[in-house]
């Protein structure tokens, strides 16, 4: 069941909130991660959501809740990368290709808290 979306111009972000059921951090958090997601800022720099802004919110949070996407999933289905900024971490979309490229990252990753380890204990 699609919740009601007000008819308004503009929803603030605790509005948001409550019509997709997700926490104001959860789409601070989203914005960060799709770079499609970008509501206004008011003079005050408040988030003001459009219409189609709470229309794709839902339908990141039901292709996140109820139909098991990832992050990268949802980027992928709409075409989108990450938010510009963050673009210097390692794709997300490569190291999820397979298994074998994210157990080597985990690997390598265990490797140098090891050596870490082992440097400060002598």
């Amino acid at each position: 069941m699609k919740p009601a979306i007000p008819d308004k111009l503009f929803y603030k972000i605790g509005e948001v909130c409550r019509i997709a059921g997700v926490e104001a951090y959860t789409l601070r958090y989203w914005e960060t991660e799709f770079s499609f997601l970008q509501p206004r800022k008011s003079k005050t720099g408040q988030r003001v959501y459009a219409r189609e802004d709470v229309e794709l919110v839902l339908q990141i949070r039901d292709l996140l809740y109820h139909e098991g996407y990832t992050l990268a999933g949802v980027r992928k289905r709409f075409g989108a990368k990450r938010h510009p900024l963050l673009e210097d971490d390692e794709s997300e979309a490569t190291e999820g290709r397979d298994a074998s490229g994210v157990l080597k990252k985990v690997k390598k990753e265990l490797k140098a808290l090891a050596d870490w380890m082992d440097g400060n204990n002598r």
